[in-house]
């Protein structure tokens, strides 16, 4: 979503809107709300969530707690990538 990269859906990470506005990862990619797709590289993170692009495709504000909480993960799937473990999705 925001670097632009087409990747299959089962490679992304769903990002949904919850009740409340907040968003949650969703690993199982089937969970009830408005969804978004991050690749799991960290800068498509820091832009997404940096640039507003995030909130406007949910349709949300985030909370500050909520913005760290979602930087926060991505910044561990850059400490997956460089370990060699990918995170499986789907």
């Amino acid at each position: 979503m925001a670097c632009g990269t087409v990747e299959p859906k089962r490679r992304l990470i769903r990002l949904v809107r919850i009740s409340g506005g907040g968003v949650e990862v969703d690993p199982s990619g089937k969970r009830a709300g408005r969804g978004a797709y991050l690749c799991p590289a960290p800068e498509c993170w820091q832009v997404g969530l940096k640039k507003g692009r995030l909130e406007h495709a949910l349709r949300t504000t985030l909370t500050q707690d909520n913005r760290e909480q979602l930087l926060r993960y991505g910044k561990g799937l850059e400490k997956e990538q460089s370990s060699g473990k990918g995170e499986q999705i789907g």
